[in-house]
C-alpha cells in the first residue's frame, strides 16, 4: 500500500448511513434557512455564478451580495470584462478584499473566454489551464457549467466536514486526499448545488469558527465535534439548593 492509499482509507471508512443522514438533515434545514444571494437566483447565469465565486475568495458573502449587482450592471458579460482595463477593474473592485488579484484574474479569464463566447472547456485539465483558475474555481465551473457534483471546498466547508466526520491529515485542503475524497462523497447527490450551498450556509450561521452554535443546528446529534461541545455543556449543568437544574454555559 502506498502512502496515498493509506491517506484515502479514512474517507472510505466513513459510513454510507452517516453521509446520507448528513445530506438529508442538512438539506431539510437549508430548505427553510438558506441565505438569499443574487448568484443563487434561478435566472442567474453561469457568468454570474463564476464571477461571484471569484469575488467571494477571502471576502464575506454578504459583502459580495451587496456589491455584485452594480458589478454586473457595469460588466454584464465576459466580453465587457475583456474590454475593460485592469486599472478600471481594480478601481471598481477596490471595496473588496484582494481587489488587485481579483482584477487581474477576472481580466485574464475574460480575455480567454470572450473569444469562446463564454464557453468553458469540458475537460478539467483544460479548465485549470485557464488563467486565474485554481482548484476552487475549476470545481465551481464543473458544478455550475457542466453539472458535475464537485465541492466548493474552502476553509468553511472543510470546517463543517472535519467537525462532523473527523479531521484531515494535511494542512493545505487542496492536497489532502481524505478531505478531497470525503467532500466528493458527501456531494454525491441529485442536488449537489443546494448541498454545496447548504454546507456553506451552515458554516456561516451555525458551524462558525469560534463558539459554534451546535445546539441550534441540524447536525449536532451525529457530529463528532457537536457531541463533544454539547457534552461539555451538559457536564456543566448544576443544581442550586431549592431549585431545578441550571445550565451554566462557560464562555471563553
Amino acid at each position: 500500500m502506498n502512502s496515498d492509499e493509506h491517506l484515502r482509507e479514512p474517507a472510505a471508512r466513513v459510513r454510507v448511513r452517516n453521509v446520507r443522514l448528513f445530506q438529508a438533515r442538512l438539506l431539510d434545514w437549508f430548505s427553510c434557512a438558506a441565505r438569499n444571494f443574487p448568484w443563487r437566483k434561478r435566472h442567474a447565469s453561469v457568468y454570474h455564478k463564476i464571477v461571484a465565486e471569484v469575488l467571494l475568495q477571502r471576502t464575506r458573502a454578504d459583502v459580495v451580495s451587496g456589491f455584485l449587482p452594480a458589478f454586473l450592471e457595469r460588466f454584464p458579460s465576459w466580453a465587457k470584462l475583456a474590454h475593460a482595463s485592469e486599472k478600471e477593474l481594480g478601481a471598481f473592485l477596490q471595496p473588496l478584499g484582494l481587489w488587485r488579484r481579483k482584477a487581474t484574474s477576472l481580466k485574464k479569464l475574460a480575455s480567454e473566454l470572450a473569444p469562446r463566447k463564454g464557453r468553458f472547456p469540458r475537460n478539467r485539465v483544460e479548465i485549470e489551464s485557464l488563467p486565474g483558475v485554481g482548484q476552487y474555481v475549476a470545481n465551481a465551473v464543473m458544478l455550475f457549467c457542466h453539472g458535475e457534483a464537485e465541492p466548493l471546498l474552502d476553509v468553511n466547508m472543510a470546517r463543517v466536514l472535519e467537525r462532523y466526520f473527523g479531521p484531515r491529515t494535511l494542512v493545505d485542503i487542496r492536497y489532502d486526499p481524505y478531505l478531497q475524497n470525503l467532500a466528493r462523497r458527501v456531494l454525491r447527490s441529485t442536488d449537489a448545488v443546494s448541498l454545496n450551498w447548504a454546507i456553506l450556509d451552515l458554516a456561516a450561521l451555525i458551524c462558525i469558527s469560534r463558539k459554534p452554535r451546535c445546539g441550534e443546528g441540524p447536525l449536532a446529534a451525529g457530529c463528532l465535534h457537536g457531541r463533544k461541545v454539547l457534552g461539555d455543556i451538559k457536564e456543566s449543568v448544576i443544581s442550586l439548593p431549592g431549585s431545578g437544574p441550571l445550565q451554566c454555559v462557560v464562555r471563553g
